[in-house]
């Protein structure tokens, strides 16, 4: 149902408009739709892409220093803003380091509606390789504060909703999702020399590839060459061979670069971090037409029906066997990857998520 006003709704969050995947597919492919409905949407990104563009970048200490300076003293500025808005966004924080100041302004003093969105266990430690002196500033257990005062919260799978339950009664699992009309299904599965491999995703979780070194390095022993491993990522992997191969993330080029996989691969750690992920690399794939190998962790236990819409793979040993036989059988990467789409439309695209989006929206104004 459209709404009779037309509310206003400051959206904080971390990043530019664009360039991180969480904010892309939790929420920025569905602003039309909130448009449509009458809502009016504004952003406040605490960083701007020259910081994104060093965050992650190993050095750059007074570079970064100077550029977080100023992020905060925007963010003071957005904050007197926000008080004009009918509600707020809130993905994951609204600054990367330091107590929850603005939040407490936002709910405690303005008074506020919140709905508070977050993709992963953020409750939970965890720094980048390059940010590692960071780490005491982090104040993770800011979260629960979020999760306790919000209006609304939506979560990007059952587990980290299962953590938000302990402090709210209005959580709603929100899958990340995929805009099935920008990702064309142009694959073509064919014989042919080389079957790429791939793996796409960001230096911070480039780390999850690497561990794979055995399996890798034993599949471009056993095939010789017939495949190759292919990473796109915002920097090369560590792990150097003829045949693997490296290809700089770019938003313009990014369906056209994964198309090129033959197989789509997901490789995590068994902990904590990992179990609240969202899948989003198995869901790329899939919505492509990719056959997916995932670790059976966390959510993607749910889009993965083992050797139907793609296969786990826990071990060293399940890692080769699978591979092996995807790269033997041209029919079964088909078989697989049709299956996968069709999951991806029915349970994890934005079509299938919209009307349950819009309905929260309303359900805060109600």
């Amino acid at each position: 149902m459209q709404s009779d006003k037309k509310y206003k709704i400051a959206f904080l969050i971390p990043y530019p408009l664009g360039v991180a995947p969480g904010q892309r597919f939790r929420f920025e492919q569905y602003i039309s739709f909130l448009n449509d409905y009458g809502y009016e949407t504004v952003f406040f990104p605490f960083i701007n892409h020259e910081l994104n563009a060093l965050l992650y970048s190993k050095g750059f200490i007074f570079k970064k220093v100077l550029y977080l300076f100023s992020s905060y003293l925007k963010r003071f500025r957005d904050i007197y803003k926000i008080r004009n808005y009918d509600a707020v966004y809130l993905f994951r924080e609204s600054c990367f380091l330091g107590p929850p100041i603005f939040e407490y302004i936002i709910l405690k003093i303005y008074k506020r509606k919140v709905i508070f969105d977050f993709d992963d266990a953020i409750w939970l430690s965890n720094v980048s390789e390059a940010n590692k002196m960071w780490k005491w500033l982090k104040f993770p257990k800011k979260t629960n504060f979020f999760l306790k005062n919000a209006s609304v919260v939506t979560a990007g799978n059952n587990y980290l909703a299962m953590y938000a339950k302990k402090f709210s009664m209005n959580v709603y699992v929100i899958p990340t999702t995929i805009d099935t009309s920008y990702h064309a299904d142009n694959k073509k599965h064919s014989q042919k020399n080389k079957i790429i491999i791939g793996w796409t995703g960001s230096e911070t979780t480039i780390k999850y590839f690497e561990r794979e070194e055995a399996m890798i390095f034993n599949l471009l022993k056993k095939y010789s060459h017939s495949i190759e491993f292919r990473v796109i990522s915002n920097k090369p992997s560590a792990l150097k061979h003829p045949q693997i191969s490296f290809v700089e993330w770019k938003k313009e080029t990014e369906i056209e670069d994964v198309l090129e996989f033959d197989i789509g691969i997901m490789p995590l750690p068994n902990d904590e971090w990992a179990k609240g992920k969202c899948g989003f690399k198995g869901l790329q794939y899939m919505s492509l037409g990719i056959p997916a190998v995932v670790s059976p962790v966390g959510v993607n236990t749910e889009i993965i029906n083992n050797g139907i819409n793609g296969f786990y793979a826990a071990s060293h040993i399940e890692w080769n066997n699978t591979l092996s036989k995807l790269i033997d059988d041209v029919q079964l990467r088909e078989k697989i990857g049709k299956e996968g789409k069709k999951t991806i439309e029915k349970y994890y695209s934005v079509n299938s998520q919209k009307s349950k989006y819009i309905e929260i929206f309303n359900k805060v104004f109600s």
